[in-house]
């Protein structure tokens, strides 16, 4: 497409490219706003409240579009309420910012991170970061602008400043990533600046200890084994305690202790000689921590046929890496699931039974597009639950709770759908179907996310499979 082009006409249209992307993110974050714009008068305010997406002064959505507006976009709800908070934020709060990205030139995500980093602000004082960022926008390099835009939204309100310090000392966490397909994890963690030189301290001390039984690892590699070690307190004491005589001075070249000099602590653990002692003899393996790990794996791979085992949180492991990770635990194995079974009850309520399956068949939440995998989640009815038997066909059937009819949502998916016009059916474990309220039409299988019709959606929907006449014990 491009072999004709000379050297200049290349780099023309590859600035001509990144301005066509820019407009295209331009126009994708105006088009949700025009959604929201419709969606901002008054409506049923405790089923379909009104809700304040972006900052003070931008216009209030209802919330039931939200959703609808996500599943055209192939987006999570999260994604795209993200993205409709900083357009609104940028047409109402920043537009001198705003109408130099609506020209192509500037970066879309250099505005969106700003207005983020200025939500909090009064609309009053917004104004402020708007102007500084407005002129450098399009000149200067993103870090930057972000460095100006920092400074600025202090400047805007010192004392709202400090507050936020305040508040944001209540915001530490630790979290973790995704399991990546090598069994590695990213731990990311906020904390007060000395607890985390302490940790800093640590893994610096255990990597010491560490380093010379793996001589080829690089650093960052011995650090991480290192922090591993924290998760496991029993693991490292033994540790700290095993290397602590190398760490004090010979006791045949040191004077006699009296009851008037403190016991010499350890370099390695800071802990006085008599715990230390005391800690030689104590079985530790009572301070391993309790999990529970849920293995999922094919009934050929425990016959020999190579294969992979799920485990979950941490994603898919070869056997071997399987067998490394349970290696230095104590190990309860708990009865085997099988999916096979149809469970259901008459009852309204899922039972441990129904939930465990439920979520094993599904994988987590059953909206589309949905990216949760908790199991911290509500057990939904897709066909919903018709507490008068004379009311419905379905209702006749013996069983509306089982297998067949559940399904886990998040609570504002679930809201949604009772709520807000769209219908969900499950044709069968781990397949559903559902339909907006303005006829996008979505199945789901074990494989993702599939959009189809709305007269595909409404076939299936009057076709999923209803409750079987046979009921077993939950």
């Amino acid at each position: 497409m491009f072999d004709h082009l000379s050297p200049r006409e290349l780099l023309d249209a590859a600035a001509g490219a990144v301005r066509a992307r820019r407009l295209a993110e331009v126009a994708d974050l105006e088009v949700i706003a025009a959604w929201a714009a419709v969606h901002s008068g008054e409506s049923n305010r405790v089923r379909n409240p009104l809700v304040d997406v972006g900052g003070e002064g931008t216009p209030r959505v209802q919330d039931h579009a939200l959703g609808e507006i996500a599943l055209a976009r192939s987006s999570g709800v999260v994604a795209t309420i993200n993205a409709l908070a900083d357009v609104l934020d940028l047409q109402h709060r920043l537009p001198l910012t705003w109408a130099v990205v609506r020209q192509g030139s500037a970066e879309v995500y250099v505005a969106r991170k700003v207005a983020r980093m200025s939500r909090h602000l009064p609309r009053a004082v917004v104004g402020v970061v708007d102007s500084a960022v407005a002129r450098m926008i399009a000149t200067e390099a993103p870090g930057r602008v972000l460095t100006v835009a920092e400074g600025k939204v202090i400047e805007a309100d010192p004392a709202l400043h400090e507050e936020r310090v305040e508040e944001e000392k209540r915001r530490r966490y630790v979290g973790l990533g995704r399991t990546d397909e090598y069994g590695l994890r990213t731990l990311i963690a906020r904390l007060d600046a000395g607890d985390a030189a302490w940790v800093q301290a640590t893994v610096t001390r255990v990597a010491e200890i560490l380093t010379p039984g793996h001589p080829d690892a690089t650093a960052d590699e011995v650090r991480a084994i290192a922090l591993g070690y924290l998760a496991r307190p029993a693991e490292l004491l033994a540790l700290l305690v095993e290397h602590e005589t190398a760490e004090t001075a010979d006791p045949a070249q040191a004077g006699p202790v009296t009851d008037d000099e403190p016991l010499a602590p350890s370099r390695a653990t800071a802990l006085p000689a008599d715990v230390l002692d005391k800690l030689h003899r104590t079985d530790l393996t009572k301070l391993r921590p309790k999990a529970v790990l849920y293995v999922h794996l094919h009934e050929a791979t425990l016959l020999g046929t190579k294969g992979v085992a799920r485990a979950e949180e941490l994603g898919p492991r070869t056997l071997g890496a399987l067998h490394q990770l349970l290696a230095t635990t104590q190990v309860t194995v708990k009865p085997v699931i099988d999916l096979a079974d149809a469970v259901r009850t008459t009852a309204y309520e899922h039972p441990e039974a129904i939930k465990e399956r439920v979520h094993l068949t599904t994988g987590g939440d059953y909206w589309p597009y949905a990216t949760s995998t908790s199991r911290n989640a509500d057990y939904d009815h897709p066909t919903p639950f018709d507490h008068d038997p004379e009311r419905s066909p379905e209702a006749q059937q013996p069983a509306q709770t089982g297998t067949h009819n559940s399904g886990l949502l998040q609570r504002r998916h679930h809201r949604w759908k009772t709520h807000a016009g769209y219908q969900a059916r499950q044709r069968a474990p781990g397949h559903y179907v559902w339909l907006t309220p303005n006829g996008l039409g979505f199945t789901i299988d074990p494989t993702g996310t599939h959009p189809c019709s709305e007269m595909e959606a409404r076939l299936h929907l009057a076709f999923a499979a209803r409750p079987p006449l046979e009921q077993s014990d939950a």
